[in-house]
C-alpha cells in the first residue's frame, strides 16, 4: 500500500419520483452513486456532469447542491492498495436527458432502486452521503438487504 493522498471529487445523486440510479462499481463490486475526481482546470460543475456522462451516458442538467463531505467516513483503501481521504461534493439531479447505458471499464451495471429498497452493499465513501439523502428526501426510505 502506497502513500494516502486526498482527492477532491464531483458527484452526482441522479434520481426520478422515488427511485435512485446507482451503479455497481467494477473495482468493489459495491453499488454508489456517480462520481470522480475533478481534473485541473475543470470547475466542480463540470466535472460532476461529465463524470454521470461517463458512467451511465446520461445528460445532466440542473443541478442543486447538497453537501460537501469529508472527514474520517470519507477515507477509503481501494482494492488496488491506494489509499484516499476524499472531499467529496455531492449534488443532486432529476434533470436529465437520455437512456442509462453503463460504461463497461469500471461500471458492472446500473439500476434504479426505490427509496426504500436501497441496496446494503453500498461503496464505503458513498454510504453516509446516499442515506443522509433517502432519509432527507424520501421519508420511510432505508435499506433492505439486497
Amino acid at each position: 500500500m502506497g502513500r494516502a493522498s486526498q482527492l477532491c471529487g464531483a458527484s452526482v445523486i441522479v434520481y426520478k419520483d422515488d427511485q435512485i440510479l446507482l451503479q455497481q462499481r467494477r473495482d468493489n463490486q459495491c453499488w454508489g452513486y456517480h462520481g470522480g475526481r475533478i481534473e485541473i482546470g475543470e470547475t466542480v460543475a463540470e466535472a460532476a456532469r461529465r463524470e454521470v456522462f461517463e458512467e451511465t451516458g446520461l445528460t445532466i442538467g440542473k443541478m442543486e447542491l447538497f453537501g460537501v463531505f469529508s472527514g474520517p467516513e470519507q477515507h477509503f483503501v481501494y482494492p488496488d492498495g491506494n489509499e484516499v481521504y476524499i472531499i467529496d461534493i455531492v449534488f443532486v439531479s432529476d434533470d436529465f436527458s437520455g437512456e442509462p447505458r453503463k460504461q463497461d471499464a469500471e461500471v458492472l451495471d446500473l439500476q434504479w432502486f426505490g427509496s426504500d429498497r436501497i441496496p446494503d452493499r453500498l461503496s464505503p465513501p458513498i454510504k453516509g452521503p446516499l442515506l443522509q439523502f433517502v432519509a432527507a428526501h424520501f421519508p420511510g426510505g432505508s435499506t433492505n438487504g439486497s
